[in-house]
């Protein structure tokens, strides 16, 4: 029987979850999953703790096969349109976000989720590092959605969001909703956010009394949907997106490239 490998860290060594995160094999926090489930072995020992260290020239396999050498981290905008879940695989059957992306694009893993009615701007990387990043609240980037709902509100109701909110024992924190048009039955308005919580913008319009019949996220911090088609991916350069996380300049990044589906 194969002894786990222990916790041994190696001068200048990187947490075992984080190598294959940034190896595009999931994300971090799926790492350690498959780390506690027992698929995961470095040399040949199975690992047992997410926290190990190892080398750069390290041996992990996930389920006996060894896992891709770290590819550069790259990064993506995605349109996506309503009707696919935000997931490799569903349960249930249901179309995903993966399943319709090009076949000649690398494997990526999305920042955050967009459910499944839901529409508009969706990053993916191919680090889950980079992805557990830009998810964290701590980033402080603010979330932009169109929101289309029943109802006639006045920006008054809106206002009421500003100072946040409890909801069925959730907290939400403030919210940012401006009033930019209203018809006979529905209205559409600007929602900004910090937190994204799930399903956040449509119990936050439900408690006021407006069921949400159309959600488009426009942008996600400094990256914005603009006029990307829906179902196209167009890969954001290297330069621009590690300035914006203050990141030093990369050497030699890759062109820019767009897939359409």
């Amino acid at each position: 029987m194969n002894k786990p490998a222990e916790n041994t860290p190696p001068e200048g060594g990187e947490r075992i979850a984080k190598v294959m995160a940034r190896a595009g094999v999931c994300s971090r926090r799926d790492a350690e999953k498959l780390i506690a489930e027992g698929r995961v072995a470095l040399n040949g020992q199975p690992v047992t703790s997410p926290a190990l260290n190892v080398d750069a020239d390290a041996s992990i396999t996930l389920d006996g096969k060894p896992i891709p050498s770290a590819a550069p981290t790259r990064l993506w905008r995605y349109h996506k349109p309503a009707g696919l879940v935000t997931s490799h695989r569903d349960p249930e059957g249901r179309p995903t976000v993966f399943q319709r992306l090009p076949p000649n694009m690398p494997r990526a893993i999305s920042v955050g989720r967009l459910d499944i009615n839901s529409e508009g701007l969706l990053l993916l990387t191919n680090d889950g590092a980079l992805a557990r990043q830009l998810e964290m609240p701590s980033q402080g980037w603010i979330r932009r959605y169109r929101v289309r709902m029943f109802g006639t509100p006045t920006q008054a109701d809106l206002d009421k969001l500003a100072k946040g909110m409890t909801i069925d024992g959730v907290r939400y924190g403030p919210v940012t909703a401006e009033l930019e048009h209203t018809k006979a039955s529905n209205a559409w308005a600007m929602v900004s956010l910090k937190e994204g919580k799930n399903r956040e913008v449509k119990r936050l319009m439900e408690h006021l009394g407006f069921r949400v019949s159309r959600l488009i996220r426009v942008s996600f911090g400094p990256f914005h949907l603009g006029h990307l088609p829906e179902g196209v991916v167009d890969e954001i350069p290297g330069k621009v997106w590690r300035e914006q996380l203050g990141m030093a300049k990369v050497k030699n990044p890759r062109p820019s490239s767009r897939f359409d589906v």
